[in-house]
Parts: C-alpha cells; structure tokens; sequence
C-alpha cells in the first residue's frame, strides 16, 4: 500500500516533466523540421495583434527580392552568415555602452536568428524567461534549419506595423507591388523602420528615415561587396 502511495504522490512530477518534454522539447522540434520546408501559417505575434483589434495581413511569399535581404542584413545583423545565432561581439558592445550610460536603455543586440525564434514561437511581451526561451529557440533553430530558410521566415513573419507581416504584405501595403519586385530604395526604406515599425513610416518617410534608407542603401551595396550574405545565395 504503502509503494502505491508513493507512486500515486509521484505521479504528479512524472506528468509535469512529459508535459514539460513535449513542450519544450518535442513540439519545437517537430515544428521546425515541419517548417523548414512548408509555409508557415501564421505567429503568436499574430494572434495577438488580431485579439487587440489591429487585423494581420500576411502572406507568405516564396520570391522575395535579394534587395530586400541585402538590406535587411546590413541593417539588422551584419554578420548572420557567421555567427551560430549570438553575436557576441555586439551583445559585450552593448553591455559596455550600458555600463557606461546606465540611465539610457541597453541597446538590442539581436540577430535575425533569435528574432526569428522569438517571432516563430513566443508572444510580444519583455521578461529574462522569455529572453531565455528565446535563446533555448535559437540554438534549436540554428541547428535544424539553414541560413536561408531563417532569412526568409524572418523575412515573411516579421511586423511591419499597423497589423502588416512580411514582406510580401509589406510590400502590397506601403508600395503597391510585391515582395520580389521591390527597388533597392524601396528595400532599403523597409529595412529602415524594422527598429520601430509602429512610429516610422515606409511610404511616406520622415527626415530621419529618409536618411536611414540612403544610409542602407549603402550597406546594402556592401553586403553584395563584401560577401557577407554569401549563405543566402
């Protein structure tokens, strides 16, 4: 009796722990070996954006202009195409300019990898678990799917503002043409309000992203350079 007993106590941590392991474990697997091959139907971020009433116009889009990856890799994380989804050379930047300017708010450090995670599994929201979760996901990611398909989830999932998701809704919503077809300038000016895409705005910019866009342009045209989005090709 007295074994049955200890055996129905610990039935309790015995379902906790599988329901953990499928959680964390199983699910996220199954969901990225999936999704490296198939359109993802939609995100969290998504949902949410629904229930709060903005609407989520999403597409998902299988050409999307190399202008626009160009861009976007030189505005968001320079070196994606080496690091294995930290990198680690901004992330101690960041934590010096936070020592030296404790009062300003510590710079984002992120990669497209772990932005991707974070759109991929996890709601919009600011927390050290959610930080951790996102960069148990990126390792996860970065081991199960290649360079370019992390590009071009990132680049389909991503919030463009205003309930706007992708680039192929990006680029219907602020151009009028679609993902493949954007110009450089267009590209650049959407690579340019990914830090706030809620306050700028891509079709009709202000001073300050005027001049980001001009700035990007540039950089875009040294990403081709220099080879640094030679994984995406």
């Amino acid at each position: 009796m007295r074994g049955i007993r200890l055996w129905r106590g610990r039935g309790w941590l015995w379902k906790l722990t599988l329901s953990l392991f499928i959680l964390l474990i199983l699910a996220p697997i199954v969901l990225l070996l999936v999704f490296r091959f198939l359109p993802i139907p939609g995100t969290p971020e998504m949902l949410v954006s629904l229930v709060q009433g903005k609407g989520a116009s999403y597409d998902w889009s299988d050409d999307i202009s190399p202008r626009l990856e160009r861009a976007v890799i030189g505005a968001e994380d320079q070196n994606f195409c080496t690091h294995n989804g930290f990198d680690w050379v901004n992330i101690n930047k960041a934590m010096e300019d936070h020592k030296r300017h404790p009062n300003k708010p510590m710079r984002g450090a992120s990669t497209i990898s772990q932005q991707t995670a974070r759109t991929l599994f996890l709601v919009p929201m600011r927390s050290w678990i959610r930080k951790g979760l996102e960069a148990y996901l990126t390792v996860m990611l970065e081991g199960l799917w290649p360079k370019k398909r992390i590009l071009h989830a990132y680049l389909n999932l991503v919030d463009w503002g205003d309930g706007i998701f992708g680039a192929e809704a990006a680029a219907s919503a602020y151009f009028g043409t679609d993902a493949g077809s954007l110009t450089g300038e267009q590209a650049a000016r959407l690579a340019a309000i990914l830090p706030n895409p809620h306050k700028w705005k891509a079709a009709h910019p202000g001073r300050y992203v005027r001049r980001r866009t001009g700035m990007l342009q540039g950089r875009g045209a040294m990403v081709m350079r220099d080879g640094l989005n030679f994984c995406v090709k």
